[in-house]
């Protein structure tokens, strides 16, 4: 056999090569990029919705342009509190003039504002014969009192259609504005409740445009204006907080007022947002709890899945809030200045273990 007929299947065997090297090539760069999820532990597994109610709910939101918090901050309880005809709407649009680092809720500049919004939430309520509801909202720093009227007239808007459902509002910070908090406090609601979300030290990293001192001056506020309406306030865990700065903050919330705590695991809504720095086990949240109530809370709901909304009822229940509409003592706090907060945070250490 000559040489060069020898060479040739050595030749073809190369092109060969050749042809599968690039397809693999090929094939590499048109496949799609996939985000890599982190694994999550066991008992943060949750089923996915989906029953009678759940459905029947999600239409009426759609069918009266109503927004839930459940969907967009990616509730993991959205199923278990939907099926029991329950949910927390969020009023006042749902683009957020701040850009927090743990949260889904889309943020940008609002361009809506629906005066007819109070009344269709009120009606939704009624149909739907809840006993029990929260009221939320995006941030509304774009408006000159944060959205509190709107929030005031859709309390009153409920007492109209549903008077048997006790209302509990989940506000915003307002910015400071004692005015504004007065606004929604006159309209009377049930509870009112105010998300702290983390320890002073990261507020510069997860809460933009928030300030610790404006939480605890809300609260300080509210007690002076209204001494019997109940107070509430929540803390998502997994953001790089100690234990002794942790159980500071929950003092510092027990001595401006807050009767009700929730506790819960903060989890990743999406690569932008912040890392999650660690996972608490179910039997540290319970821990905390008893911490909590040591240190004078009326009731704690600590747990994994636990969210500001969730149980809500429960909570209130357990807190001895069954009087609606709690008689109050109005104080004219409008225009005062925020005070100064005395927290005596300690100076945390590093440790790899919270509990």
């Amino acid at each position: 056999m000559p040489a060069w007929a020898r060479r040739v299947p050595r030749v073809r065997a190369t092109a060969k090569a050749a042809w599968h090297n690039d397809s693999v090539l090929r094939m590499r760069v048109e496949l799609p990029v996939v985000e890599i999820r982190e694994r999550k532990p066991p008992w943060l597994k949750v089923r996915a919705p989906g029953g009678p109610n759940y459905l029947r709910l999600k239409r009426l939101m759609r069918d009266a342009n109503l927004h839930s918090v459940c969907e967009e901050a990616h509730c993991p309880n959205i199923g278990e509190c939907w099926e029991d005809a329950t949910a927390t709407f969020m009023i006042l649009g749902d683009v957020c003039t701040r850009n927090c680092g743990y949260c889904a809720i889309a943020h940008g500049r609002p361009t809506w504002e629906d005066r007819e919004e109070p009344e269709r939430v009120a009606r939704a309520v009624r149909d739907l014969g809840l006993e029990y509801v929260v009221i939320t909202s995006v941030n509304r720093d774009d408006l000159a009192d944060g959205g509190a009227a709107h929030w005031a007239a859709t309390v009153r808007a409920m007492r109209h259609h549903a008077p048997r459902c006790r209302v509990e509002v989940l506000i915003p910070d307002f910015q400071g504005d004692a005015a504004a908090l007065a606004t929604v406090i006159d309209a009377r609601p049930d509870i009112l409740n105010h998300n702290t979300e983390t320890v002073p030290r990261l507020y510069r990293v997860a809460r933009h445009g928030g300030r610790y001192a404006r939480t605890l001056e809300l609260f300080r506020r509210a007690r002076t204006t209204a001494p019997a309406l109940p107070t509430k306030s929540g803390i998502i865990l997994g953001l790089g907080e100690e234990r002794a700065e942790l159980l500071a903050t929950m003092r510092d919330l027990v001595d401006v007022g807050v009767s009700i705590l929730t506790l819960g695991q903060y989890l990743r809504p999406s690569a932008q947002h912040l890392p999650v720095a660690r996972y608490y086990r179910p039997e540290q949240f319970a821990e905390l709890a008893e911490a909590g109530r040591a240190l004078g809370f009326t009731h704690v709901e600590s747990g994994p899945l636990v969210r500001s909304s969730y149980h809500a009822k429960k909570q209130a229940d357990s807190a001895g809030t069954n009087v609606r509409g709690a008689q109050r003592v109005l104080t004219d706090v409008r225009g005062a200045e925020p005070r100064a907060s005395k927290t005596g945070h300690p100076r945390p250490e590093p440790t790899t273990d919270l509990l």
